[in-house]
């Protein structure tokens, strides 16, 4: 899994059947310390009724992405499974 924050929506009048009613958004992921972006944006699912701007846990593999979903024909690799309220990172 990995933390990410939202940073926008993804419109789209045709998609895959199996996506019919799902929610997909841009997710950035950000460093654990500084919050700031630290890889390349994705698309996710939103499993959890995110909003633009939160911090998120995306579980960014298919297999467990799908299990989630509870379909395995769902072409989908990232699922957004958690809003972050708080992090606290002990070293």
């Amino acid at each position: 899994m990995i933390l990410c924050r939202v940073v926008g929506d993804v419109v789209s009048t045709v998609k895959n059947e199996h996506l019919h009613g799902k929610k997909l958004l841009l997710v950035q992921p950000v460093d654990l310390d500084t919050r700031s972006p630290a890889g390349a944006t994705l698309i996710a699912v939103d499993h959890v009724q995110a909003g633009d701007g939160d911090l998120v846990l995306v579980n960014k593999e298919g297999g467990s992405a799908r299990l989630m979903l509870a379909d395995d024909h769902t072409p989908v690799q990232a699922v957004i499974v958690a809003v972050v309220d708080d992090l606290e990172v002990m070293k």
